[in-house]
């Protein structure tokens, strides 16, 4: 049943989410539904986790909106060709793309050297907490890190981004007034050990969308970033030591507790709306202040 007082009601306006089967990505489009905005989902799931997802579109659609979903990947250029078409038919004449949000999260999570003595029996705390939790998985010497790792980490988490944007403005898909944003996290700038590919895709994130803030600026395209704090959502539990990430964030923070996936949504719902049109280039933390402890 559609919600009249919805901000996005009758707009015709589309959000594209890509990774939006969990975490950020479910959480952001669950709220954009209830305002009234369209949703081009895009996701990658085993087929035994589809029907809990499929759950989660039909909620949505009862708000009254239209909800595509394709399980394909959103990575390789002729992948999102493919999937385009498929939106754009859907468009028509009068649908254009409001928001496109990228959620992607597929990084390898290795070690760049292996595990030394004095590394083992010196670290305390968290660092110990994620060494024994990287050596219990491996019988023996943990594989480690490769070019090719970091090739495809930072072409998922980055470059996929910059591609979509391009394939979307060319095929003259985005509202006038339209917005792009990438998720970072605190791995910009601190190192975790198994983190070093996933923290290269972040910073490179960053630049494309500081890049993108200004030649897509004319027109009518605006490109921010998002840094949520530490949540606990699929992705991160497949940090090793997330479980100390979690506690150590939960007492780093004024307020004693971890960010969830729903204050972000509503962040990137208002990043999303005709009022923050000016906020451009910016990198937006949504943390309670956790970074800052």
């Amino acid at each position: 049943m559609s919600n009249e007082s919805a901000y996005f009601h009758g707009s015709g306006y589309w959000a594209v989410i890509l990774g939006g089967s969990s975490g950020f990505g479910l959480a952001t489009a669950q709220k954009l539904a209830s305002e009234g905005m369209n949703l081009f989902i895009l996701h990658r799931d085993r087929r035994k986790d589809l029907p809990a997802f499929e759950q989660h579109l039909s909620a949505m659609r009862q708000q009254g909106v239209k909800v595509m979903s394709m399980n394909a990947d959103a990575i390789q250029p002729e992948a999102i060709s493919a999937a385009l078409d498929v939106l754009q038919a859907e468009l028509g004449s009068s649908g254009k793309v409001r928001l496109l949000l990228h959620a992607i999260s597929k990084g390898n999570l290795k070690l760049m050297a292996p595990l030394s003595e004095e590394a083992q029996k010196g670290d305390h705390g968290l660092q110990s907490e994620l060494i024994a939790h990287i050596s219990e998985q491996w019988d023996g010497e943990p594989p480690l890190l490769s070019r090719t790792d970091f090739q495809l980490t930072i072409e998922a988490m980055a470059l996929s981004l910059g591609d979509w944007v391009q394939m979307l403005f060319e095929r003259k898909c985005f509202a006038a007034d339209a917005r792009v944003i990438g998720l970072t996290s605190e791995g910009n700038r601190k190192s975790w050990r198994s983190y070093a590919a996933v923290s290269a895709a972040k910073v490179a994130l960053e630049s494309l969308c500081r890049s993108m803030a200004l030649e897509f600026a004319p027109h009518g395209i605006r490109c921010n970033v998002v840094q949520p704090g530490v949540t606990d959502t699929p992705s991160l539990r497949m940090i090793p030591g997330s479980e100390m990430l979690l506690q150590n964030a939960a007492m780093r923070n004024p307020f004693g507790r971890t960010t969830r996936t729903e204050e972000v949504a509503n962040v990137i719902y208002l990043l999303s709306r005709d009022e923050a049109s000016w906020i451009n280039g910016a990198l937006i933390p949504v943390d309670g202040g956790e970074k800052n402890q």
